[in-house]
């Protein structure tokens, strides 16, 4: 074991995520492009930094001297993940990110196979909703004989962070896409299906999230579909750099996220279940850290991996107060 570096840790996501791998005894070295920033949260974890930006491949991989596992907290990922992943396979470090953004999770693909050849891992989605809904998907795979279509949901609750607004922003995709036979292919946009999260049906429209790619990853089930409730703030029309940081611990404990699925059946039988757990944001700082610290450890297999498929199914179930209830 040698240390987990968290690249930007001073970000809202970050800085929780530091936290939380601090006092779960993980040696850690926070990173990011500010020092100012990154010299106060060092002080007051009483952890080492690193300053270095993203444009210099040198500086990097300078940088990344003494890491085993680099956790990227840095969105939009559009702009970070490129760069990193590549000078963690560089640079024989482990990858991992909290990306909600599909574009990161082809690029750990096409990646894929320079990764094994390093003998490192990727694992974009080492915490967030990947992990919550993966592993939602796998407990529900194990129970249906022959399952061919996985449709599954996501309740979103509560407010944005300024950061999750940027990178929605710029990860606007003009297609919704679903799995069908294994492929990913455009779909009509107003398909609006109804879930049960818990508290009676409601309706959910289709969307493009990265569990198309790794839900299908870990179980090999052809047909994917991905939905989403979004309830409380609508999406913010002001200036989204005038955005606090993220929501408040307040905020976070009223607004818990649900994940509800159903697996279908080679027979057409319809399986269903359904997570709860803590506010998203709290979860993907809970389960990034997990993740950093179970990987720093020794779990990892080189190339692309999922969360659920490498720490197993009640990967979630260990985060928090979360629970899966089989209908």
């Amino acid at each position: 074991m040698t240390k987990l570096m968290i690249y930007g840790a001073t970000g809202y996501t970050g800085r929780m995520a530091a936290g939380h791998a601090k006092k779960a005894g993980t040696p850690i070295v926070l990173a990011g492009r500010n020092e100012a920033t990154l010299s106060a949260l060092s002080a007051e974890l009483g952890v080492e930094y690193r300053v270095f930006s993203l444009d210099d491949a040198a500086a990097i991989d300078t940088s990344l001297i003494g890491i085993s596992v680099l956790l990227n907290c840095a969105g939009p990922f559009i702009r970070t993940a490129d760069a990193l992943m590549k000078a963690s396979i560089r640079n024989g470090v482990h990858y991992l990110d909290t990306a909600a953004e599909l574009d990161s999770y082809r690029l750990a693909e096409s990646l894929d196979d320079k990764a094994k050849a390093a003998g490192v891992m990727l694992m974009p989605g080492g915490g967030g909703s990947v992990a919550m809904l993966g592993s939602l998907a796998a407990d529900v795979v194990l129970r249906v004989k022959d399952p061919r279509k996985i449709r599954i949901a996501l309740h979103v609750a509560g407010g944005l962070s300024r950061g999750s607004a940027i990178s929605a922003m710029e990860n606007v995709t003009v297609e919704t896409l679903a799995r069908v036979d294994g492929e990913l292919v455009a779909i009509a946009a107003d398909g609006i299906r109804k879930f049960d999260f818990g508290k009676g049906a409601v309706d959910c429209f289709p969307v493009t999230l990265p569990d198309l790619i790794t839900i299908w990853r870990a179980t090999g089930v052809p047909d994917v579909e991905t939905f989403v409730h979004v309830t409380g703030d609508r999406f913010p029309q002001c200036d989204l750099s005038t955005l606090p940081d993220g929501p408040s611990e307040e905020e976070r404990l009223a607004n818990r996220y649900q994940a509800s699925v159903e697996v279908t059946g080679a027979d057409g039988k319809v399986t269903h279940s359904a997570l709860d757990t803590v506010n998203g944001y709290t979860f993907t700082a809970m389960a990034a850290a997990e993740a950093g610290r179970r990987v720093l450890g020794g779990e990892f297999r080189p190339g692309f991996q999922t969360p659920a498929a490498l720490f197993g199914n009640g990967f979630a179930q260990t985060i928090a107060d979360t629970s899966i209830n089989d209908a």
